[in-house]
This record gives C-alpha cells, structure tokens and sequence, in this order.
C-alpha cells in the first residue's frame, strides 16, 4: 500500500466545476487509467481519496492537491511518470496532473498539511464598475502594508469572528506589468483567509475617506488565480 500527493493545475472552462463535481471528476480518473486505488470497507466502499483545499468556482489554479491510497504501482510498472501520463491521457481539458510523488509512511494528508495559499489577482475583463475600475491596486496596498492593524470581521455560518487580518496575510505585493496583486495568505483547517475578502479590505481601506461602499463586487471584479499551496514552514505541497 502507497500513499500518493497528486498535484494538478486547474483552468479554463474548468474553473466552473464546483468541489464535489471534481472530486467525482477524478474518481472517473482514476477507474479509466486504471489505477489500482484502495477502496474503503463496509457496504458502501470508495476510494480512498483527499483534496488539500476547496478552490471556489471561479477560480483558477496552477497548484491543487490531492492524496490517494493505491494497493501497488504494479499497473504502471511502478513509475510515477507512466502514472501521470495514464491520469492526463483520461483527463478533460483543463485539468492536468503535474507531479506525483509517494509520501513517507505517517505523513500528514494534504488537508491537514496545509497553513497558506499564494494568489494572483487582477481585474476581470467584465467589470464595468467605474469605481472599481479606477481602484489604484499599488496605493492599496501601500495603505495596507503601512498600517499596524486592519481589524476585519470574518463570516461563518456559525458565526462572526473579528480578527486583525496583517497577521494573516504574509505577504502582499503589487506587479506594474501585470496591473495584479500577489498575496500570501493564511489558509488551512485553522484560519482560512479567501483572497476575496483581502480584495475588499484593500478597496475599503483605499476609499475609507470617501465612504464608498465596494457594493458586493468583490469577487466579480477580479479574477483568481491560485499559485501555490504551502504547509505551515511556507513549503509546496509537492516539494
């Protein structure tokens, strides 16, 4: 028995399907390239499968995560590069496995591994909004990084917490030649910070002395890409 960390990228029309709809996705993966995946006891078995991290509809990635328990690499001669290749053979445009490795016996899975995510952020080619559009990305996020404290209020369906968001966001950089933000972020099982809500703090804070709301465009003005996953010493998934 072999514990794998599959890493996969995420693009294009892809970015639509939802969580759930990929974690069947690559439950068919796995039975077209035939895979020799461990399956669960009981009456109803399936596949022992883990995803790192949700990624929100919408959102590309270049770094996704997720770990299978496989009985032996027998089917593919025990080469991790002729399993890749049997994966991307089966695989849908869009979604492309990168790299495999085999994990050491007793690691971590990959959602309790994870601690940040890096993104990259620019506008939406849709967004029509003349305040948005207007937003000055750079002097955001100097506003930002000047401050001492940016005390926000973090919305779960059980309830609202407030924290200061600077000790959850690691770094936080501006690209002129792409008109884009870079932000490492807190991510994880024990804070879970979406670039989203960076995106919004970083307007409300730019426009605080003209009282202007961000008007629920958070997420819609932008596009999404992750980078990068990292545990909790800042290191890929799949180093």
């Amino acid at each position: 028995m072999d514990k794998l960390r599959i890493k996969f990228s995420k693009h294009g029309e892809m970015k639509y399907i939802g969580h759930l709809d990929v974690m069947r996705y690559f439950q068919k993966v796995m039975r077209r390239s035939g895979t020799d995946i461990a399956y669960t006891e009981g009456f109803s078995p399936h596949q022992k499968m883990s995803f790192a991290l949700a990624l929100g509809v919408g959102v590309e990635s270049d770094a996704e995560y997720m770990d299978i328990e496989v009985n032996s690499l027998e089917f593919c001669g025990g080469s991790l590069k002729a399993l890749k290749d049997k994966m991307n053979a089966v695989s849908a445009e869009g979604i492309e496995v990168l790299d495999i490795k085999i994990l050491p016996e007793h690691s971590k899975n990959a959602m309790a591994s994870v601690g940040a995510a890096a993104y990259e952020v620019v506008f939406s080619d849709e967004v029509s909004n003349k305040e948005v559009l207007n937003f000055d990305l750079k002097q955001a996020i100097e506003v930002f990084n000047n401050k001492d404290k940016v005390v926000v209020i973090k919305e779960t369906k059980k309830k609202n917490t407030e924290l200061d968001l600077k000790e959850h966001v690691f770094k936080l950089e501006y690209n002129p030649e792409k008109n884009a933000v870079y932000m490492l972020i807190s991510a994880g099982s024990k804070v879970n910070i979406k670039p989203a809500m960076v995106m919004k703090t970083l307007f409300e804070l730019s426009h605080s002395q003209e009282n202007t709301d961000f008007d629920g465009e958070a997420f819609e003005a932008f596009k999404y890409r992750r980078l990068e996953i990292f545990n909790e010493n800042l290191e890929p998934l799949c180093s």
